[in-house]
């Protein structure tokens, strides 16, 4: 028999999920003990993750939801001795592409099986809070905070789960491409000033994972378990800049770009005018300065046996 797993769904999670949840849990369960708790907020995560033990924890969901789990292991001084496991059943599932874990989830169930534990990396800012896959700031984080505003919107257009809510990403990229937000920051990587606050900024972007919004190579090289992070800086704020920076963007080819500083580093300084942050798709802000330090082989996960 496989290590025991105890697996942390969404419990407002849809049908589609849960038939999802249900074919990956068929090939799980004739080779492991396996518990299933669905749980929909920190406090209810928490009571799960207290009862853990030494079970693998398999997070049934996607960025967000791995986001959550890490987040309260890490705040329970838990993680750097835990295993975790991934069933992608979120919308982008960027980390999942970034590890090489199957998007179907009867395939990403056998990984769990077959697979083995290789140690990742986080980066925590000095407020205490962590990013799994990707944070980024300026017009990416601005997309993602219209978008956030129109899918509540939308999501009152419709009954239950049916709604237009998911149309609020799209509009939100869209505007945000019409009327991008340029802002003077001073970006620092390992102590070393990159670009100071004479220069616009369209974006900055610090990756542990590659890619954003269901597969936007942000940060095309981060490999998350290297012990380094993978910063993008994007000068192009001209509007054909912005148009050519884009095109190269959806080919991740962008970093190939003038107006383009891609490097690695340890940490991360950001700061000037007032931005806004997108951490695993979560948004914070405005703030004028953060720091993001990355923390190498700060946990375990199950991964397929070529990564």
């Amino acid at each position: 028999m496989a290590d025991p797993l105890l697996v942390i769904t969404n419990s407002g999670a849809g049908t589609a999920d849960e038939e999802n949840l249900e074919r990956a849990l068929a090939v799980l369960r004739p080779h492991a003990s396996v518990e299933v708790e669905a749980t929909s907020e920190p406090g209810e995560l928490d009571g799960v993750l207290h009862r853990a033990g030494s079970r693998t924890i398999v997070v049934a969901g996607g960025d967000g939801s791995l986001h959550a789990v890490v987040s309260q292991l890490h705040k329970r001084n838990e993680l750097g001795d835990a295993t975790l496991g991934l069933l992608p059943l979120g919308t982008g599932n960027d980390f999942a592409r970034a590890l090489g874990i199957p998007l179907d989830v009867a395939d990403a169930a056998r990984v769990l099986l077959d697979g083995r534990p290789r140690r990742l990396d986080l980066l925590v800012d000095e407020t205490g809070q962590v990013v799994v896959n990707n944070v980024h700031v300026g017009a990416g984080a601005a997309a993602s905070r219209r978008a956030d505003r129109w899918k509540g919107r939308l999501g009152k257009v419709g009954v239950g789960k049916v709604n237009l809510g998911k149309l609020g990403y799209p509009i939100g990229a869209l505007m945000t491409a019409y009327h991008p937000p340029v802002i003077r920051l001073r970006v620092e990587v390992d102590g070393e000033v990159v670009v100071d606050v004479d220069e616009q900024v369209l974006m900055v972007a610090v990756g542990n994972g590659t890619s954003v919004g269901g597969g936007t190579e942000l940060t095309p090289d981060a490999d998350p378990g290297d012990g380094r992070a993978d910063v993008m800086i994007s000068r192009a704020t001209g509007p054909i800049a912005r148009l050519v920076y884009a095109a190269r963007l959806g080919l991740a080819s962008h970093r190939d770009l003038e107006e383009v500083d891609y490097l690695r580093g340890s940490q991360v300084s950001v700061s000037g005018e007032e931005f806004w942050i997108s951490a695993d798709g979560e948004i914070d802000g405005p703030e004028r300065r953060r720091t993001w330090t990355l923390q190498p082989s700060a946990y375990a996960m199950v991964l397929p046996e070529t990564r």
